[in-house]
């Protein structure tokens, strides 16, 4: 919370702006009908808040304003305000156990600020309501009826968030490896499909929801995935995958040209050691780079730890990839098979290793920030 001192109830030990001595068991409010059992509640005429406005969101944080009667601004000593998840609005009760979505800040001028990543998540629809209160000389308080439901939805990560992401992904990138083509495999009736109905095209889609809850790219960028990843002994692609025996292979210059921007888009872990991390190609002035220049962390070609494209003295362009994360590439704009060639890989398809609607790991120290997972 910036500024009016937010509490998550009572703290464990005092922090400046936390209201302190405050027992929410004792409070027990009931449901939203502006009344108060007898249990440390005086009853007081305070002014009910109208009108609120959510305003500022951003994945861990929001402001907040209402109106409310002048004549009676004086008498309020705190604000409470109930905060809750969309699918759980029904659970509307001020109790200890419920803490951190009540809370409990000192009367500040409005607008007021809340933030905590401990109780607020990105891409997640909340309700909120706010009672006004009057501590009174015994320590009891007096409330308001409880004002009108509002409703909103918190932000993406921001670029900071996506920043501290990728200067974490950076620490177990590991040396970089050569490589000379990008491959996507698919089973045989994807490529039938892009052949017979889509002009000889891959086409781009909408981007799943795996990785990072709060990451921009999720249900928002359309690409195609692409890998890079080659094995360690034979420099090859592997012949083993997840999605399919047929593979699409095309020379790395196709994609990642001179004229390609490439930008950080997530890291994350599915409860394995393995970790992944997402960068997009798109090429400059494309839908694509129009989306991620105003999201994300562009990438240098040149110089990053995760893929290069470098030109040697002799003109020919080498291309690396980080050996010790999982690399899944999106390109943005259509790709024509006839620009590469298919064929069945002889390895076997394993399902298990699958990033598709996969949701990372909150517990990982590696691969997680501090704001909503």
């Amino acid at each position: 919370m910036e500024g009016p001192g937010l509490g998550r109830g009572v703290p464990a030990s005092p922090r400046e702006g936390l209201v302190k001595n405050v027992s929410l068991e004792s409070l027990q409010l009931c449901e939203r009908d502006g009344k108060a059992e007898d249990s440390g509640v005086v009853e007081m005429e305070l002014p009910v808040p109208v009108n609120i406005r959510i305003s500022n969101i951003t994945c861990d944080s929001f402001k907040i304003c209402w109106d409310m009667d002048p004549r009676t601004k004086e008498k309020i000593t705190h604000y409470f305000i109930d905060l809750n998840k969309k699918e759980n609005k029904n659970s509307n009760k001020f109790k200890h156990k419920d803490v951190p979505t009540k809370l409990v800040a000192k009367a500040v001028p409005l607008p007021m600020t809340v933030r905590g990543h401990w109780f607020l998540s990105p891409r997640t629809e909340y309700t909120v309501a706010v009672q006004t209160a009057s501590k009174q000389s015994d320590g009891d308080y007096a409330v308001s009826e409880w004002s009108d439901i509002v409703e909103f939805c918190t932000a993406d990560y921001s670029t900071v968030h996506l920043t501290q992401l990728l200067q974490k992904a950076e620490v177990i990138a590991g040396r970089m490896l050569p490589f000379t083509v990008f491959y996507r495999n698919q089973n045989q009736e994807y490529f039938d499909y892009c052949r017979n109905v889509q002009g000889g095209r891959m086409l781009p889609s909408v981007k799943d929801n795996s990785g990072s809850h709060g990451s921009p790219l999720s249900g928002k960028l359309e690409g195609i995935f692409f890998s890079c990843n080659t094995e360690f002994n034979t420099g090859q692609p592997p012949q083993d995958s997840p999605y399919g025996r047929y593979r699409f292979q095309i020379p790395a210059e196709e994609l990642f040209g001179p004229d390609t921007r490439l930008y950080f888009g997530d890291f994350y872990c599915m409860y394995t050691a393995y970790h992944y991390v997402i960068l997009v190609l798109a090429p400059r002035g494309s839908p694509g780079d129009v989306y991620c220049s105003e999201r994300l962390p562009e990438l240098d070609v040149t110089d990053n730890r995760f893929l290069t494209r470098v030109c040697g003295q002799d003109g020919r362009v080498e291309f690396r990839h980080a050996q010790d994360v999982i690399l899944e590439l999106i390109y943005t704009e259509p790709v024509e098979l006839a620009r590469g060639s298919v064929a069945q890989i002889s390895g076997h398809q394993l399902m298990s290793l699958s990033t598709v609607n996969a949701k990372k790991d909150p517990s990982c120290k590696t691969c997680n920030i501090s704001v909503g997972r």
